[in-house]
């Protein structure tokens, strides 16, 4: 004991952080593939002829996935290790970007694009961040989600430019090389760096104690995983936090980050502008989450997520007046906030999760992920065909806004945890 206390007191960096840089960085290469749907649609539609709608099931196919891999992928984290789940997940997202050149038909790009990206992203998805968090840190835990969060922010923010340039320059198929040579760049920092314990190296979880530190779960990933969705369905906290999720991937993901760029485009905006417009989002997301973080480590979390839902939803029915031929001050006030507000809303429903499911939480979090997820894919198709049918995206923007009200609902509903729910049983 004396000797352990010896050894933390001379570390002067705590491993746990090197333990979330790199978490931060694999998070950063996948997002890059994520990033740039919005960049490559209008090359897609000019070469192959697809529409709006045929392009937008690949999306919805690759966030419907991204989604639903989370929980198991929480589970098999348990089982197999952080490492090995996290270095398989990347090879397969760069397998996915690289394939992508290849392909003739629609159904190539569901296969590459929506099923082996969405699987590749889906097991590095904010279960990872969750599973992370609870392993690695005891204090300090909303704000590391919240900078691991902002990981995908980071992302976005490196790749979508330089993929728009790309893309304007050499074609959409360099520039897909290029995040598939990202996410394979990382994948050797993770077999160096990363572990999956802290008491793989003999220390204790940052600002705890060994005993802080969760037990290894030995059953099958997948019993782990519907394990614990049976008993959360139980609950009420699960359906309106998941409630809230899918609303906040709908109006993100399954909105903005595909439809955006398009939508300014159809307004007269170059697909660069548009696309440096959002990389914009990234910027202010690392602030907003990185805030939130630190927020939900003080304020009630509920709180918190109804002023954000309620601002989003407000934001999203102004923009049909913002959207026209040049920038003007007003739309960059909306890009300002939305970055600020994009998914500012993970780190306190991270807390609610952990406080209602306890030791389950990282299974959990990855069920109410799930939603999210589908929420994203339901409106990246709805928007598409919204798209098609009345050649404007404005009633996507109304809808999405009042969404966002309902959420804000669903969070003040999220009650406080008792005791059973703590232990992650039903209530």
């Amino acid at each position: 004991m004396l000797h352990g206390v010896t050894d933390l007191q001379v570390r002067r960096i705590h491993p746990a952080w090197w333990v979330a840089a790199v978490t931060f960085l694999a998070l950063v290469g996948a997002a890059g593939f994520r990033s740039v749907p919005g960049v490559f649609m209008d090359p897609l539609r000019e070469e192959f002829g697809w529409s709006v709608t045929t392009i937008s099931t690949a999306f919805s196919v690759n966030m419907a996935l991204y989604g639903l891999t989370s929980p198991f992928a929480a589970a098999l984290m348990e089982r197999f290790g952080i490492r090995a789940v996290v270095t398989a997940a990347l090879l397969v997202v760069a397998s996915g970007s690289a394939l992508t050149v290849f392909m003739t038909a629609s159904w190539q790009l569901i296969l590459c694009w929506g099923v082996l990206v969405g699987l590749g992203t889906g097991s590095m998805a904010l279960a990872l961040v969750a599973t992370v968090t609870s392993r690695w840190f005891v204090t300090h835990r909303g704000l590391v989600s919240g900078v691991l969060t902002a990981g995908g922010a980071a992302g976005q923010l490196v790749f979508l430019p330089l993929v728009a340039a790309v893309t304007d320059a050499a074609g959409w198929r360099v520039a897909s090389l290029g995040v598939a040579a990202a996410a394979l760049a990382v994948a050797p920092l993770v077999v160096w760096l990363l572990r999956d314990r802290p008491s793989d190296l003999g220390v204790a979880p940052y600002g705890g104690t060994p005993e802080d530190e969760p037990p290894v779960v030995r059953i099958g990933a997948a019993r782990v995983a519907l394990r614990a969705l049976a008993d959360a369905v139980r609950t009420k906290p699960f359906w309106y936090l998941a409630g809230g999720m899918a609303i906040c991937g709908a109006t993100t993901f399954g909105l903005i980050q595909p439809h955006f760029v398009p939508a300014a485009h159809d307004h007269g905006l170059p697909i660069t502008v548009g696309a440096g417009l959002l990389a914009l989002v990234g910027i202010f997301d690392i602030v907003g989450t990185v805030g939130s973080g630190w927020l939900t480590d003080r304020v009630d979390p509920r709180l918190l997520l109804l002023v954000y839902y309620v601002l989003r939803g407000l934001s999203l029915m102004a923009l049909p007046l913002l959207l026209g031929p040049a920038v003007h001050p007003t739309l960059l006030l909306f890009i300002v906030f939305y970055g600020l507000d994009w998914v500012a809303t993970i780190p306190p429903t991270m807390a609610l999760v952990r406080e209602h499911y306890g030791a389950r939480a990282p299974v959990v979090f990855g069920w109410v992920f799930a939603s999210h997820q589908v929420g994203a894919a339901v409106m990246a198709l709805v928007a598409g065909i919204i798209r098609d049918r009345l050649h404007t995206y404005d009633a996507a923007w109304y809808v999405g806004g009042a969404l966002c009200l309902v959420a804000g609902a669903l969070s003040l509903a999220v009650g406080r945890a008792r005791t059973s729910r703590k232990a992650g049983l039903p209530a």
